[in-house]
């Protein structure tokens, strides 16, 4: 496995699932819960001149209480603001005072926690085939070199880089899989 490993295969492997499970933490960070948080409109794209353009990039994101103000750095914006909101998938009705949004975060039904249950777990499935993908290329490259007489792999060290690979595999799903489940958790804690 000497050859494998100089080349960076599990190296590069590890870093890759690494980018899946901080990428996965950030989406599934803005399914919303009961309490009002700022990652909850990353999502929100307002048109800006023509122009999806994230929330974050044209407003300040608050909280207060139950609320989430948003404070718009161009006054102008306002109302694509208020209606990229409206079009996302939040299930929250902004009110305007013509200097600010403020958003009521309501405590979630029973129906609309299960929704959101559905949403995070999807999300973790979309992260578990990304890690598939990734296993697939990696398990790819090991075969290449397997086969390229002059890397001087041998049967055995190809299959125990492939066992390698799916053991790193299996422990970044697991991962995934718990941090699906906190989010459950949290999502059904009433």
């Amino acid at each position: 496995m000497s050859a494998i490993d100089d080349l960076g295969v599990l190296d590069d492997i590890k870093e890759r699932m690494d980018k899946s499970i901080e990428s996965l933490g950030m989406s599934i960070s803005t399914v919303r819960t009961g309490r009002p948080s700022a990652s909850m409109l990353d999502r929100v794209f307002v048109d800006y001149f023509e122009t999806p353009t994230p929330l974050q990039q044209l407003a300040s994101v608050s909280i207060q209480g139950q609320s989430i103000i948003v404070n718009p750095f161009d006054k102008s914006v306002l109302k694509d603001i208020e209606r990229g909101i409206v079009d996302s998938d939040l299930g929250m009705t902004p009110s305007n005072d013509g200097e600010k949004i403020r958003l009521n975060v309501p405590e979630l039904t029973e129906e609309r926690r299960k929704e959101f249950v559905k949403l995070a777990k999807s999300i973790g499935e979309d992260g578990k085939v990304a890690l598939r993908n990734i296993r697939r290329d990696s398990v790819d490259d090991v075969k290449k070199l397997a086969k390229d007489k002059e890397m001087g792999v041998s049967e055995d060290q190809e299959k125990d880089a492939l066992d390698a690979i799916q053991k790193i595999t299996d422990k970044y799903v697991k991962k995934m899989d718990e941090m699906v489940a906190n989010k459950e958790k949290e999502l059904l804690k009433v």
